[in-house]
């Protein structure tokens, strides 16, 4: 019997835009060159180079390092430094970053950021670190009224104005959740919905995928089909707190190839995990919604869901990457990665959809690779991190000209979510090939 291949495919709904600015330089380089001009000796980068430099530059500078972010125009790295001591400045420059002076150091910030927690951890509330403007960003969502609202506008007030700036959004902090394709579970009082997010190698060689925590909290079995049995099954699941699951296929010999599946046949190899950089550009693929771009907007966000469980409670979930990039229910746990093939996140909640746009949050890769000793990598073939085969990041989608569910590979089948049942003529899950990229519509 062939083994079976585990690869989700996004179909229909995939955004022309961001397909146009992902695959021309898909797996390109990372390698700098100096820049000319104002910047002198800094070099130009791509995102992940970025954020390798910024790790670097963040262990090395110590107390003196307040943050970084990409200047995605300039494709330069961009580091504050509080230290008045030139080495440090010197140090930083020599490296290749442009260094910028701040007045709060990350000391200062994540202590604004405890403050926030203490007096204002309500649901409906969010807060990140935004390096761009050495400031906390706090955001309320449209549920947050009356004397919830005076809290929280009391709370940043007192930080200073130097320190928080406080928006309002006009959607709801949720989880992305829902009944529908892509991998499913039943649970009492109905199907739910979610995206797989990478295929890793469990600790124990297994093979396995990552997903959203609160997924994996609601639901134990999962299923390549709304109705199907289940084909793997939750090994550790964390919400609230962090938001990822470890999910080990059933059949051990499960292929899980490195890659997103972007529709029309179009992949983009993983090669990594990599930390977020603010100002870089990132992926997002989703059951419901496929393929949107957008940048990351914050760091070390911590977001106040509604409890799901306690109409009076809070999910706290923190330590996550802010973004601009869309989503909706149904796209919990999929993929966020880079142009280069570095897998970044996974997606946890937000406000808004894809049609007004929103927040979104999402549980960094590296984090959750550390906590269940999982690596990318193929499962069943003992691949490692950079093998190149392994490791699928992908997710089905809701097609609605086309094709929805799975790409199959070896064995005529895959996990993702089957065929749509309103979608037009087009082909059906299991078939080997992916949407032809005809209904791709743009969204930014």
């Amino acid at each position: 019997m062939p083994k079976r291949k585990a690869a989700i495919a996004v179909g229909g709904v995939a955004a022309l835009g961001a397909a146009a600015l992902l695959l021309p330089d898909a797996n390109a380089s990372q390698g700098g060159h100096q820049a000319s001009g104002a910047a002198g000796t800094a070099k130009t980068m791509k995102a992940t180079g970025a954020s390798n430099l910024a790790v670097q530059l963040q262990k090395s500078l110590g107390d003196a390092y307040a943050g970084a972010y990409y200047d995605s125009g300039r494709r330069q790295l961009v580091v504050n430094v509080v230290s008045g001591d030139d080495n440090v400045v010197a140090q930083a420059k020599d490296a290749g970053a442009v260094v910028r002076r701040v007045n709060h150091s990350t000391a200062e910030l994540k202590a604004a950021a405890r403050t926030l927690k203490s007096r204002a951890t309500m649901p409906g509330t969010s807060w990140a670190i935004d390096p761009r403007t050495d400031k906390i960003l706090v955001t309320a969502d449209s549920t947050v009224t009356g004397s919830r609202w005076g809290t929280l506008q009391s709370t940043v007030r007192d930080l200073g104005s130097d320190m928080a700036v406080l928006k309002k959004s006009a959607g709801t902090f949720k989880t992305f959740v829902s009944g529908g394709d892509a991998i499913f579970s039943q649970v009492q009082g109905g199907n739910i919905r979610c995206s797989l997010g990478f295929n890793v190698t469990a600790s124990d060689g297994s093979p396995a995928f990552l997903t959203a925590g609160h997924c994996g909290v609601a639901a134990k079995d999962w299923s390549d089909s709304q109705n199907g049995g289940p084909v793997a099954t939750v090994d550790q699941a964390t919400f609230p707190g962090n938001d990822f699951s470890l999910v080990k296929y059933n059949d051990p010999t499960t292929q899980a190839p490195s890659e997103v599946n972007i529709g029309g046949g179009r992949t983009v190899q993983i090669n990594q995990a990599a930390d977020a950089t603010v100002g870089a550009t990132v992926f997002r693929m989703g059951s419901t919604t496929g393929l949107h771009d957008g940048q990351v907007t914050g760091l070390d966000a911590t977001v106040n869901f509604q409890s799901e469980t306690n109409p009076n409670g809070v999910d706290t979930v923190t330590g996550l990457i802010q973004t601009n990039v869309c989503a909706e229910p149904g796209d919990s746990g999929g993929s966020l990665f880079t142009q280069d093939g570095s897998a970044v996140g996974l997606t946890s909640g937000g406000s808004g959809d894809c049609t007004n746009g929103g927040e979104t949050f999402f549980q960094p890769v590296t984090a959750a690779l550390q906590a269940t000793g999982a690596t990318l990598g193929q499962g069943g073939n003992g691949g490692g991190a950079n093998d190149g085969n392994a490791g699928n990041a992908g997710n089905g989608a809701h097609a609605t000209g086309g094709q929805a569910g799975a790409q199959s590979g070896a064995g005529g089948d895959g996990v993702g979510g089957g065929t749509d049942p309103n979608a037009s003529a087009g082909n059906p899950a299991g078939n080997g090939s992916a949407d032809d990229g005809s209904s791709l519509t743009e969204t930014r």
